[in-house]
């Protein structure tokens, strides 16, 4: 394939199995799902894409980001020759969020000539049947270029369901309409346009096993003019196994949380005066955290709610003295 001026470097993906191109010729939304040891997840999204309302053409490139079982790949292409999806299915062996992604994005441009937007979803999430129709909907209208939709944890043992209060499960907005920014890959809709203006690598791959990267790149495209749109009717359902409702994975989600804010806003404040600066907000997060998260208990009901304000400022100052959690190093047990 001839190199794109977009690209100075060899692919790092391999193609499995796609589409002829003839038939992927026109295609203008492409649907990006990668995928680490979930086969059995991964079809469940799958299947999801392929009851979407509204007839709308569309292709899917699934990233197998494990490169030596292959699970899911061998799954994803099973189903793809079966007919339920069409599009590519590739595998990025090298891994990291970051690194699956790219490569997702890189592959949406070199092999989609007619593409207008990359949209994504997770291994471990199911599309509502009107999500894709919400998404395009909205993209046709709306003064933006980047837009979120909400995604509603189901909590495999029910009894903890009253978790979704917690602001690691919710989504940042509830309401349709702009927003300051996006904040997480997880249900996403993304013009061509900001690809090609912010570059690749388009994710910072340095952010791989912390998180973050998605962050950081609408940052980046915010400091860059783009503007953000939310499409609360662009729903999704993501599976939170049992070791998500346990108090160890909830804090250290916090901690993450901090530390990844902390880190993206010591970029945008270089030297010392801007380290100061970032260092100033945390310390001044940790004193509000006391009264914060008193308000968050009593509105959520819940202590362990209560605490997440306490724990993304301790995030922050662990980040200062580069204590780094990189909850994402074993994916399979996030």
């Amino acid at each position: 394939m001839t190199m794109s001026p977009l690209f100075d470097t060899p692919e790092s993906f391999e193609v499995i199995a796609q589409s002829p191109p003839e038939a992927l010729a026109g295609v203008e939304s492409v649907v990006c799902v990668p995928t680490f040891k979930r086969p059995d997840m991964l079809e469940a999204t799958l299947r999801s894409l392929a009851a979407q309302q509204g007839g709308h053409d569309v292709a899917v490139i699934v990233v197998e980001n494990e490169g030596v079982e292959r699970a899911g790949s061998a799954r994803a292409s099973a189903l793809l020759v079966a007919g339920l999806f069409k599009g590519l299915v590739i595998v990025e062996p090298r891994q990291g969020n970051c690194k699956a992604y790219n490569a997702a994005w890189r592959c949406a441009l070199t092999r989609f000539p007619a593409l207008r937007q990359v949209l994504g979803i997770d291994d471990d999430e199911e599309a509502e049947p009107g999500w894709l129709d919400a998404f395009l909907k909205a993209a046709k209208t709306a003064p933006a270029e980047l837009f979120g939709g909400s995604v509603t944890p189901v909590f495999t043992d029910s009894s903890r369901a009253w978790l979704s209060a917690h602001p690691v499960f919710r989504s940042h907005y509830s309401a349709s309409g702009p927003v300051p920014m996006l904040y997480s890959s997880a249900n996403y809709l993304i013009r061509r346009e900001v690809l090609e203006r912010l570059g690749f690598p388009f994710l910072d791959e340095s952010f791989d096993f912390t998180g973050g990267g998605d962050t950081d790149f609408f940052t980046r495209t915010r400091a860059a003019g783009f503007r953000f749109w939310w499409v609360q009717e662009a729903a999704q359902r993501e599976t939170m196994p049992a070791r998500r409702s346990e108090f160890g994975w909830i804090a250290a989600r916090g901690l993450r949380n901090g530390a990844i804010s902390a880190r993206i806003a010591r970029r945008q404040n270089p030297g010392l005066a801007g380290r100061l600066r970032v260092l100033a907000k945390s310390l001044a997060l940790l004193a509000a955290s006391l009264p914060r998260g008193i308000a968050l208990g009593i509105r959520s009901g819940s202590g362990l709610i209560g605490l997440y304000h306490a724990q993304v400022a301790w995030g922050r100052l662990m980040s200062e003295f580069g204590v780094a959690n990189e909850q994402y190093r074993k994916p399979e047990k996030n």
